[in-house]
């Protein structure tokens, strides 16, 4: 460790040798494109909706049903018959959600925050309920099979 000068004060330490000359930046002016230069281009809701796969609805183009759907209801209701249209509307409220959460992601004008929220809140407790049921029905069949008898 160096000693330090009279006074207590340290030496300066040596510095890079400065250049004098620097390559000067080339100016906008100098054949180089602004790039703040921002193109607007009118916002094509429908060619959007066509790019991601969907109709302007918000369904999609390739057309999956489900297997609940395929499900007819018996004469007289029935159990069976209220569970797929039980089902079907679960999954109806959460096909609209996504369509509103697209189309308000998209900047559409007609579809609010508030509209949006409401139906992923109905989706979501649609579904919940519909996970209840499965998991009492479990829950019984269960019982049933370990019955003895």
């Amino acid at each position: 460790m160096p000693a330090p000068a009279a006074g207590g004060a340290r030496k300066p330490a040596k510095r890079a040798l400065f250049l004098p000359w620097r390559p000067r930046p080339r100016s906008y002016s100098e054949g180089v494109e602004n790039p703040m230069k921002l193109e607007l281009k009118p916002f094509d809701f429908n060619q959007a909706v066509a790019k991601a796969g969907l109709r302007p609805d918000g369904t999609p183009l390739a057309s999956r049903r489900l297997a609940v759907e395929d499900v007819e209801p018996a004469e007289g209701g029935g159990f069976r018959g209220a569970m797929a249209e039980a089902l079907q509307n679960v999954s109806r409220s959460q096909l609209e959600a996504q369509r509103l959460q697209r189309e308000f992601s998209l900047d559409n004008p007609t579809v609010s925050l508030e509209q949006t929220m409401v139906a992923m809140q109905k989706s979501q407790i649609g579904f919940q309920a519909a996970i209840q049921v499965r998991n009492r029905l479990l829950s019984a069949y269960t019982d049933i099979m370990n019955m003895q008898v």
